[in-house]
């Protein structure tokens, strides 16, 4: 079997009624062999075992379980990433699910893509992926919204696909850099200095519904539209002097993300 191309670093913290849905989806994909990076952020629950359980299972897939001690989703990421030697890195959030031809599509994107094309963050659709309205708003978020709003965020942390060697060299999840909420966006600001990102119509995920319980992790309307509104040379200004003491005073460090408040699924 050749080296594997793909790691995938999935972080997670209490996730045992999540978690399993996500990996079986990761079993599903018609891509083989690739990477898993697993990174435990404090567990109390039987969420590591259930990780362990299914790697052992598993054909074509290496997988490496991590323990990250220190409090905060953005550690973990940086600790997965930091462990990453493959061509490319996916990063995959323990409550989403990647359709079976997530892997080969980024794959076939990626290889077809401009060499300035460091990687593709995929769409978020609900739970029926081929209706026509998810296809449309598919469409609009590939050849309208990104163009219309440059160098920002269209898709969230959870959907990241790229190139690993630009990935690290913009710093990454780094507590150092940006140990706040909303740290995807944030990112993404670095990354777009590195290359471009691109969308598809055939990339997407399904996120849980339960991020809609988030709303104390969000940021205000007004912040919103100001960071749609401010030109990709004024974006190291909105994060670093508008954004950061605002998040500062209201305590939205990336911690916060640890309150779960959510039912478990269905």
């Amino acid at each position: 079997m050749p080296e594997p191309r793909w790691t995938i670093v999935i972080p997670y913290f209490n996730e045992e009624q999540w978690l399993p849905a996500t990996l079986a989806s990761l079993s599903a994909q018609t891509l083989r062999p690739f990477r898993v990076v697993l990174v435990d952020n404090g567990s109390t629950d039987a969420t590591t075992a259930r990780a362990q359980e299914w790697a052992e299972t598993q054909q074509g897939i290496e997988t490496t379980l991590l323990t990250q001690p220190i409090p905060g989703q953005v550690h973990a990421l940086n600790m997965g990433i930091a462990a990453v030697r493959t061509e490319f890195i996916a990063i995959c959030d323990a409550d989403t699910i990647y359709p079976p031809h997530y892997l080969e599509t980024a794959t076939r994107r990626l290889e077809a893509a401009a060499p300035s094309t460091i990687g593709f963050i995929a769409h978020d659709t609900g739970p029926n992926a081929h209706s026509g309205w998810e296809r449309a708003g598919r469409w609009l978020y590939t050849h309208i919204i990104p163009n219309l709003l440059t160098h920002q965020a269209h898709g969230g942390g959870y959907a990241h696909l790229f190139r690993t060697a630009p990935y690290k060299a913009s710093g990454g999840y780094d507590p150092a850099l940006w140990p706040y909420v909303l740290k995807d966006h944030e990112l993404v600001h670095r990354l777009w200095k590195q290359g471009r990102i691109s969308y598809a119509t055939d990339l997407w995920v399904q996120p849980s519904p339960r991020r809609e319980d988030r709303k104390s992790v969000r940021w205000t309307l007004p912040e919103r539209i100001l960071y749609h509104a401010t030109l990709p040379s004024q974006k190291d200004w909105f994060f670093y002097r508008f954004l950061q003491p605002r998040f500062i005073a209201r305590g939205q460090k990336d911690t916060v993300l640890r309150q779960q408040n959510w039912s478990s699924p269905a």
